[in-house]
C-alpha cells in the first residue's frame, strides 16, 4: 500500500548581519521533523554587511545539516517585510505547503519548531504564532525589556480592540503560516517595513482564516534592536485603524480587501433593529398595502411588511431572495435594463431603498419608472440613498481621500452619487414631488455593539441631523408622489366633460 507522501516545511530563516548567531540557529533546527516532513531550510540575507551570506554557505558547503539548506542573497536590502514576501514566493512558487518564519540572530528558539507546526499539519490552524505572552511574565523572566514588555501589552490591547480579535500578542515574529492561506491573501501588497507582520495578521483575519497561538520561550541576548519603537507603534497604530475604517465602509484599501467572495446580494444585510432606511420604510408603509419592492435585495423588508403589516409584496431584484425569505411574488429582473414587467397600477407603494446609486443612468430609469405610474397618481415611492456630502467624506476629501470600498456610502458597487439637492432634484424634474424628506444616521449599530456608548453616539448623529441634515445625514430618506401626468390629466379632462355633458343631457331632457 503506498505511503501518504510527507507535507513539505520549508523553514524561512530571514537575516541581516547575523554572522555570529547564523550556523548556530541552523544547527539548533530538530532533526526530528525529518520523519513527519519533508524539510527544507532557506536562509536569505537582506544584503548584510557583514559575512552572514559566507557563514550560511560554509554550513551548505559543510553538509552537516540533516536538511537541504538553499542560501540567497539580496542585492538591495528588501527590509524586513520585504524579505519575508520574497520567502512566502519561494514557498509558494516550489509547492510546499508550510513555512516556518524564524530569525537568523537566535531571538526565536528554532526547538519549539515541532510542536508549532503541529497544528497546521492536523488541520486546525492555517497559521501558528508563538506567543510570548501567553504564560504570564513569562516575557519579562525571558529578559524583554520592561518598556517592551509594556509596549507590546498596550499596543496589542489596542489591535484587538480594533480588530475583534484577541490575540495575546501581536508582535511575535515566530510564525508558521499555512502556504495555501498565503496564496489567499494579496501580502506582496503590503509593506517591507517591520509592521508586515501586523498587516498580515489584519489580512488573516479579514479572510476569516484561522490563526492558532502557542506559548514560546522568550530570549533577548546581544542582538541589536533595528526596530524604531514610537515609529513601529504609530505604523501599526495607523494599519489597524485603516483596516477598521475599511471594515466602517468609510475607506478602501487594496491590501485589506480579504474577505472572501460572497455572491449574489450576501453583502448586504437587513438593517433592521435601529433607524436605517429600512425601518423608515416599514413606518411608512401601512397594513394590507400592495407593495412593489425593486431591487429588494435579500427580500427582509417586504418579507417583513407581508409577515407583520398583512401586505401583498412583489419583489423584483437581479439575484434571488434570501434562504427562507417568502414573498408573494418575485420577478428576477436586472434594473439596468429598465422596468420589469409589471402593471405599476397594482400597487399602492414602490421601495426603491438603496437602489439608485446602482443603478447606471438613474435620470433614465426615474424618467420610465415616472412614465409607468402615469395613470397611477395615487401611488407613494419610498426612496433612499447614501449621502455623499456625509462630513466622514468631506474630510477624507479635505485630507486628499475618495476611496471606494467594499460598503458604505463610497460602496464599489455604486455609480452615481447624490446630496439632498441633487437628490430632490433627480425626482423633480422627472415629473415627482417630494413629500417628506428624511436623514438617517450612520449606522453605528453595525460598528459599536449595542449599549449606552452606541445609543448615545446615534442620540448625538440624530441631534447633528437636525441643525444640518446635508452634513450629518449618512443616507438620505424621501417619500415622493407623482405629479399628475399629462396623460392622465387629459384622460379625467375627457371622463369628466362627459359626465357632466351627460348630466347636462339629463337636466335639459327632464325640463321638456
Amino acid at each position: 500500500m503506498p505511503q501518504t507522501p510527507k507535507p513539505r516545511l520549508l523553514i524561512l530563516v530571514v537575516a541581516y548581519n547575523a554572522e555570529k548567531t547564523i550556523t548556530d540557529v541552523l544547527a539548533r533546527v530538530p532533526p526530528r521533523l525529518a520523519d513527519e516532513y519533508h524539510v527544507e531550510i532557506l536562509v536569505l540575507d537582506d544584503a548584510s554587511r557583514d559575512r552572514t551570506f559566507e557563514e550560511s554557505r560554509g554550513a551548505q558547503r559543510a553538509g552537516s545539516l540533516p536538511f537541504p539548506l538553499h542560501v540567497l542573497f539580496n542585492p538591495v536590502n528588501q527590509g524586513y517585510g520585504g524579505n519575508q514576501k520574497i520567502g512566502y514566493h519561494f514557498a509558494i512558487e516550489r509547492r510546499f505547503d508550510f513555512v516556518a518564519l524564524i530569525h537568523g540572530d537566535g531571538q526565536y528558539a528554532p526547538e519549539c519548531l515541532p510542536d508549532l507546526v503541529r497544528p497546521l499539519r492536523d488541520g486546525e490552524a492555517d497559521a501558528v504564532f508563538g506567543s510570548r505572552m501567553l504564560e504570564r511574565a513569562a516575557a519579562l523572566r525571558g529578559g524583554m525589556p520592561l518598556y517592551k514588555f509594556f509596549g507590546n501589552r498596550i499596543l496589542s490591547w489596542f489591535q484587538n480592540r480594533m480588530l475583534g480579535t484577541s490575540f495575546s500578542e501581536f508582535h511575535s515574529g515566530y510564525r508558521i503560516y499555512s502556504v495555501a492561506a498565503l496564496e489567499k491573501i494579496p501580502f506582496a501588497l503590503n509593506t517591507n517595513d517591520f509592521h508586515f507582520d501586523t498587516e498580515i495578521i489584519i489580512q488573516f483575519v479579514l479572510a476569516g482564516l484561522r490563526i492558532k497561538e502557542l506559548p514560546i520561550p522568550t530570549y533577548y541576548g546581544d542582538e541589536i534592536c533595528r526596530v524604531n519603537g514610537i515609529k513601529y507603534a504609530w505604523d501599526v497604530a495607523k494599519a489597524v485603524m485603516v483596516a477598521r475604517a475599511q471594515r466602517m465602509g468609510f475607506f478602501y484599501d487594496r491590501r485589506f480587501d480579504c474577505q472572501p467572495a460572497t455572491s449574489g446580494h450576501a453583502q448586504y444585510e437587513p438593517k433592521l433593529g435601529y433607524l436605517s432606511p429600512h425601518t423608515a420604510a416599514l413606518e411608512i408603509v401601512p397594513p394590507g398595502a400592495r407593495v412593489l419592492d425593486l431591487g429588494c435585495a435579500g427580500g427582509y423588508v417586504g418579507a417583513m411588511l407581508r409577515r407583520e403589516r398583512g401586505c401583498r409584496v412583489t419583489g423584483v431584484d437581479r439575484f434571488p431572495p434570501g434562504a427562507g425569505v417568502e414573498l408573494d411574488a418575485f420577478v428576477l429582473h436586472d434594473l439596468n435594463d429598465g422596468l420589469p414587467l409589471l402593471d405599476a397600477r397594482d400597487y399602492d407603494y414602490i421601495l426603491l431603498l438603496d437602489v439608485i446609486e446602482h443603478l447606471t443612468s438613474p435620470e433614465t430609469f426615474v424618467e420610465r419608472l415616472r412614465d409607468a405610474l402615469k395613470f397611477a397618481p395615487t401611488t407613494t415611492l419610498v426612496v433612499s440613498t447614501a449621502n455623499i456630502g456625509f462630513v466622514v467624506n468631506r474630510f477624507m476629501l479635505l485630507a486628499g481621500q475618495f476611496n471606494y470600498g467594499k460598503r458604505g456610502i463610497l460602496d464599489l458597487t455604486h455609480c452615481r452619487l447624490f446630496t439632498f439637492e441633487s437628490f430632490r432634484r433627480l425626482f423633480e424634474q422627472a415629473g415627482f414631488r417630494v413629500r417628506q424628506t428624511r436623514g438617517i444616521p450612520a449606522p453605528i449599530a453595525l460598528v459599536l455593539p449595542p449599549g449606552a456608548l452606541s445609543r448615545a453616539l446615534n442620540g448625538i448623529n440624530q441631534a447633528l441631523i437636525r441643525l444640518a441634515r446635508g452634513l450629518f445625514s449618512y443616507q438620505i430618506f424621501f417619500v415622493v408622489d407623482p405629479l399628475p401626468s399629462l396623460e392622465y390629466l387629459l384622460q379625467q379632462a375627457h371622463t369628466q366633460s362627459a359626465v357632466r355633458s351627460e348630466a347636462a343631457e339629463d337636466a335639459t331632457a327632464g325640463t321638456r
